[in-house]
Formats: structure tokens, sequence, C-alpha cells
């Protein structure tokens, strides 16, 4: 039996090394796992043919969640792939079936990059859409996939568990490793972009992957990773930190602007003190992390902000 899988650079904004998508062959079958953008498409369809499969091979696309770097290309990769069912998170499915909401969003975020990053997004026919339920299982040929309902970084979150091979592909709940960033040691770290960051969560998400028992974790970015405690502790003390960051925002009752600098200011710093322990201060890579630190940042203020409109519902 045939079982490959093989990592897609999927070139996001025109950077390697930073998000992929992944193939998984089984004989003349095949899954995608992840979509990034309507622009890698020609990617992944390349790597099919290299791997001597066609677009009516295809079986399942799924993706992880619903942010446009896992899954702005699904609407366009699925329709290259006509006989492909997708999966996705229930909280996820909608805003593929129609992307109106997702667009809207990211145009405000990006402005006119909007369409060089991310290009068309396509809505996807909800008859060839299924949403796992958590512990759910697809049989595929002589495997069994596991989803696992994973928040932390996204409401809408799940991970890909193959038993039998020890692969987990982890989306964003296992956190970043870039490949350029490893010469001098593992160097990991969490993603608490907006919107639904919640350390408390993401560290439930953490030890749960460990705990299946894997043996590679495929994260989007990126490429396989087998020191899977070893990410595990350094994501532990960082979720750990970053949530603090929430408590002591709130506590402060820090708001609009001067809470947005003082995030940006500690989560900098947080990132500062993990690059020193690394030896990584003169690393020529360590520009790559500058739009984390920055969506970190805003994470930890959509939390404080997220935090206080519950409260005032309760109060309601």
């Amino acid at each position: 039996m045939t079982h490959h899988v093989t990592t897609i650079d999927c070139d996001y904004a025109g950077r390697p090394g930073v998000a992929a998508a992944y193939l998984i062959q089984q004989d003349d079958q095949a899954i995608f796992v992840e979509t990034n953008t309507s622009r890698a498409v020609p990617r992944l369809l390349g790597a099919l043919a290299q791997r001597g499969l066609g677009p009516g091979d295809v079986d399942h696309v799924i993706v992880t969640h619903a942010h446009l770097d896992h899954a702005g290309g699904a609407g366009a990769l699925m329709a290259a792939c006509p006989g492909a069912t997708l999966w996705a998170h229930p909280r996820a499915a909608p805003h593929l079936i129609d992307p109106r909401k997702l667009i809207d969003s990211a145009r405000g975020v990006y402005g006119e990059a909007f369409d060089a990053l991310y290009g068309e997004i396509v809505p996807i026919d909800p008859a060839r859409v299924r949403t796992p339920g958590d512990g759910e299982t697809l049989a595929w040929g002589r495997r069994i996939l596991t989803f696992l309902h994973t928040r932390g970084h996204a409401n809408h979150h799940l991970c890909v568990l193959d038993t039998s091979s020890g692969d987990i592909f982890t989306g964003d709940s296992f956190g970043i490793v870039y490949p350029a960033l490893q010469d001098r040691g593992l160097f990991a770290f969490p993603s608490t972009s907006p919107t639904g960051f919640d350390a408390a969560a993401a560290t439930a998400s953490v030890d749960r992957i460990v705990a299946t028992g894997a043996r590679t974790a495929w994260p989007t970015h990126f490429g396989p990773q087998t020191q899977l405690e070893g990410i595990a502790t350094q994501l532990r003390r960082q979720l750990e930190a970053h949530g603090a960051l929430v408590e002591e925002a709130d506590a402060q009752g820090l708001q609009g602007e001067v809470l947005r600098t003082w995030c940006a200011e500690e989560v900098r710093a947080l990132f500062d003190a993990q690059i020193h322990r690394a030896g990584l201060q003169d690393h020529p890579g360590i520009e790559l992390l500058a739009l984390d630190i920055e969506l970190n940042a805003q994470g930890i203020a959509s939390a404080v902000q997220r935090r206080r409109h519950k409260r005032r519902q309760g109060a309601g």
C-alpha cells in the first residue's frame, strides 16, 4: 500500500517556507489538507500531477479552519476536483459555502492588497460539504482519519489524526515552526491572532495533540515536525504568557488605542525574550516574525474586548 504525504509550499504572499498545504496519497487516491489561497491552487494541482494523479483522483479536501491562508482557495480547488468532498468544522463551513462575510472582513484588513494576496474566493455547493463532529471518523480506503475539534486559536478549528501512520495535521493548533528559524535549535510559538484566542483552550488543544501519541505533526506553518514534546513545552510557556497579558490588560482597564499600543509592546517583549533565549537576535530570518508579532498583539487586544463584552452580556 502506497502512503505518502507531500508538503506543498504555497509561496504565501511571495514568501517561501511560510504556509503549506499537504497532499496525502494512498495508492491512486488523494486528499488535500489545507488549500491556502486560490493563487496556490495551480501549485496544489501540480503536486498532484507529480505524484501521477489527476483532479479526478481527489476524494476529499480538508481545511482546519476558515482563515484565508488555510481555506481561501477551497472553492477554487473544489471546482477543479469535481469528485471531492470538503470537510470543515461546523462553524467554519457556512463561511466557505457563502464567503461574503469572510471577503468583507479580509478586505477591511488588507484593502487594495486583498486581490493580489487572495485572488478570487469561490463559494462551495453545500451538498459537497461535510461538518464532522469532535471525534468523528472518515474511512478512506484502508485508513481511518479522526477529526478533533481543537479550540484556542479559532473557535472553528479542527485537526486530523491518522493513527495508522502516526500523522496529525494540526493547522494552527500546534503553533508555528518556520523552517528558516530552526538551524540553532527548536523555535516554536503560538498564533494568538484575532478573533478566537483563548489561552486555556489553546493549551488544552496542545495537550490533546500530544496525548494522541502521534509521531509527526504537520502544522500549516510549516512542514513535518517530530519533536512534539519540545514544541508543546515552548507553546505552553508562550500561551501562559500571552494569556497573562489578557488578564493584565483587562485588569488595568486599558481601552482603544492605549490597549492596542500596550499589547503591541508587551507581545514584542515576549517574542524578544524568546528570541534571546534561542540565540536568534542576529538571525537573518528573524524578520519573518514581524507579521506574527503584529497579529498576536491584535489577538490579545481582541481577547480583552471579547471578555468585556461577555461580562456586559452577563450583567445584562
